[in-house]
């Protein structure tokens, strides 16, 4: 294992947030190092947005109601980016000696496969809470159990590529770049539908 990180830290982690009262509407994590607090943030953003994209499909609601909940998935989600970035900063700083000189390039960051981790243990939590649900019909049971069994496959797998990864930069075998989003919709500056208010 790459001593930068360990899947197996980030998916308890991930998992302890979720079952944490009052989470996540207030930050948890201990003062730890960074990439720990970038990956909190990220996790704490995925929670936010999961909840704000579920109130934006309300259909018995007024309509300004879903533009706040449409604003407030924006400004999320750039959090959310700014999160990622942290990580793979912190990652790449931790790793960087090692990499120098590695040939291979992996396209997907560690941050992005760590932002999605954490959307897939939003997953697996949401969908055993389908599973478990005392008022729904067997048939809708059985579908989610057998979901939920194919969303634990998932992110088993995509844990162990990330170890891979890290294992891969920490060995000299393989390099990542921090990609920076740049996200334009948020800004008058570079969203012409906003220049135009």
């Amino acid at each position: 294992m790459s001593a930068a990180l360990a899947s197996a830290e980030l998916l308890r982690l991930h998992d302890a947030l979720l079952a944490l009262d009052g989470w996540p509407g207030r930050l948890a994590e201990q003062a730890r190092p960074e990439p720990w607090p970038a990956i909190e943030a990220n996790h704490r953003c995925n929670a936010r947005l999961w909840r704000e994209e579920d109130l934006a499909r309300r259909t018995h609601v007024p309509d300004a109601q879903i533009v706040a909940n449409k604003r407030a998935i924006d400004a999320i989600n750039q959090q959310r980016n700014d999160a990622v970035e942290r990580i793979d900063a912190a990652l790449a700083s931790m790793l960087e000696a090692a990499m120098h000189g590695a040939v291979r390039q992996h396209s997907e960051t560690p941050g992005m496969m760590i932002d999605r981790l954490s959307i897939l243990a939003l997953k697996c939590r949401a969908m055993g809470a389908e599973a478990r649900r005392a008022d729904a019909e067997p048939p809708h049971v059985a579908r989610c159990r057998e979901k939920l069994a194919i969303l634990q496959v998932q992110r088993a797998d995509l844990a162990r590529c990330l170890d891979g990864l890290l294992e891969d930069c920490a060995a000299g075998r393989a390099w990542f770049r921090v990609y920076r989003q740049f996200k334009m919709y948020n800004e008058a500056a570079t969203n012409p539908a906003l220049r135009r208010r």
